[in-house]
């Protein structure tokens, strides 16, 4: 039996008109699966951005490709992780530039709230507008075929999809993640919000309570406490974004505390209880407990991959608490079935997905050809707070593990001309040189636009050019990315021993 749509009807609330647009696009509830063919080379399970990647491109090169989708086509990235988030935080980052104008810039004076239910309709009509290039109807127009369904493995070269069995020459998961649910007593039921339904408000938290101060916590910290609300953050670690280089992570903690965020650092929600006025938490800390009310919890305390109900045992795919396990080549322990993206990867990033997606191709259908290793892969990674941090490569710490002698080089911004102009000179460049030369093992930027601007860092690393080549490329004065330049040039000065010194002297004082 092939199923329509309107069996399986979705709603992304509000149901308002740009979510139904949304809808229409990346599950239409008039879609009508088609007839599976005799046979597929390649069957890919989930339709986020490792999915789509890989559908694209496969049958691009002309390869049968069946794509299957339970819930919505974009995955997390479209529906309820980078375009929304980003769609939000740059209008707080708007908000907070108007109220600053007057006091930094000598411009108009702003007064009165602003209005939050327009920050949300406009990241809902921009998140609709973008989410054609996802859709069903247009992977169906590249040659793909579209199931919205549950996919279930039923062999080693077979799922099932709606009474439909596709069989496979090979298949790739990429099926994803969601939030991770906290086990604290009594959360469950006061109700907490995730990544997954923040972005369905439409009345601003007078209080809200983050649980976690990693990428997305911080994140949504701040442009909450921007656009008008308390924002108070529990967290287990002693700084924001642990994962950072420490000073990296001080220097968000501080701005975020300029916007009105309160931290609550090396501390454990111990229970919740439900009041007329809300939840009020139990948060212990240094021995002591304090109870704290707030009118929404929201939870960003880690990430689960979606393994369940896949029939991974059947199709002889071994996963553990990571997600589904797999070789350098992305390879699961069955040959012929391959996983990418967060569902495998401990790289949990759009763009990480993207590069999988693209190993992935020559890995599983080309044996290797024009494939390679994840291993081979230089990740970058921003968070998008202000200012921003992004990273690529290895910490200091990993680089003295891996049995590099390190020579690190730090530019603060406020020796940038430009980062002083525009008033965003609270950050730094961080880079890691193996001792002796100037190739580089890893980098921190922080800066408003570090995202942007690392990707110069990833390039050179990835084409294998070391910090002096990034020295000898002019870059336009005055700009930011300036701060690399000046890396270079702290890394040439060294080159300049006491020894190298002296003779240069004496060559001056021949040539008089």
């Amino acid at each position: 039996m092939i199923r329509t749509g309107a069996e399986r009807e979705i709603r992304v609330e509000p149901f308002d008109q740009y979510n139904r647009q949304l809808v229409a696009n990346v599950h239409p509830a008039e879609w009508v699966n088609p007839r599976a063919r005799e046979r597929y080379h390649l069957v890919v399970i989930g339709a986020g951005t490792a999915g789509l990647v890989t559908a694209s491109i496969a049958a691009g090169l002309g390869a049968r490709v069946a794509l299957v989708e339970r819930h919505l086509m974009g995955g997390d990235c479209l529906n309820v992780g980078c375009v929304p988030s980003k769609g939000i935080i740059s209008a707080a980052r708007a908000w907070q530039t108007a109220a600053d104008a007057s006091r930094v810039y000598g411009g108009p004076r702003v007064s009165g709230a602003g209005n939050f239910g327009e920050v949300m309709e406009r990241m809902r009509r921009l998140r609709a507008g973008i989410s054609r290039v996802d859709g069903a109807a247009r992977f169906r127009d590249l040659g793909v075929d579209v199931f919205l369904g549950e996919a279930r493995f039923t062999g080693r070269d077979r799922a099932e999809v709606d009474g439909q069995t596709l069989r496979f020459r090979r298949a790739v998961i990429a099926t994803g993640g969601r939030a991770a649910a906290p086990s604290i007593p009594g959360l469950a039921s006061a109700g907490y919000l995730t990544n997954e339904t923040i972005f369905s408000l439409t009345e601003l938290p007078t209080h809200l309570l983050v649980l976690g101060a990693g990428p997305i916590g911080c994140e949504m910290a701040q442009a909450f406490a921007r656009l008008g609300s308390k924002v108070t953050v529990v967290n287990r670690e002693a700084h924001a974004l642990p994962r950072e280089d420490p000073d990296a992570g001080l220097i968000v903690e501080r701005a975020m505390q300029r916007h009105g965020v309160q931290f609550i650092h090396r501390a454990a929600v111990t229970r919740v209880e439900s009041r007329d006025g809300g939840p009020v938490l139990t948060v212990e800390r240094d021995g002591r407990s304090e109870q704290i009310a707030c009118d929404r919890i929201l939870a960003a305390v880690g990430r689960t991959p979606n393994v369940e109900g896949l029939g991974l045992e059947v199709a002889g795919v071994g996963a553990d608490a990571g997600g589904v396990t797999v070789d350098d080549r992305l390879r699961t322990s069955n040959p012929r079935i391959y996983a990418i993206g967060d569902v495998s990867s401990k790289y949990k990033f759009t763009h990480a997905a993207d590069a999988q997606a693209r190993l992935v191709i020559g890995n599983a259908l080309f044996f290797g050809l024009g494939g390679g290793r994840a291993s081979r892969l230089i990740v970058p990674w921003a968070t998008y707070t202000s200012p921003e941090v992004a990273h690529v490569g290895l910490s200091e710490r990993q680089a003295t593990e891996a049995g590099h002698r390190v020579h690190t080089i730090t530019i603060p911004l406020h020796d940038v001309d430009r980062a002083v102009l525009d008033g965003e000179e609270e950050g730094f460049f961080r880079v890691h040189l193996r001792q002796g030369t100037d190739r580089i093992l890893g980098a921190t930027l922080v800066a408003e636009h570090a995202g942007d601007m690392i990707g110069e860092i990833g390039v050179a690393m990835t084409a294998g050019l070391g910090l002096g080549r990034i020295g000898g490329t002019i870059h336009p004065y005055p700009t930011q990315s300036e701060v690399f330049r000046k890396a270079a040039d702290a890394w040439s000065r060294t080159r300049l021993t006491p020894r190298a010194k002296r003779v240069l002297e004496w060559v001056f004082r021949v040539m008089r």
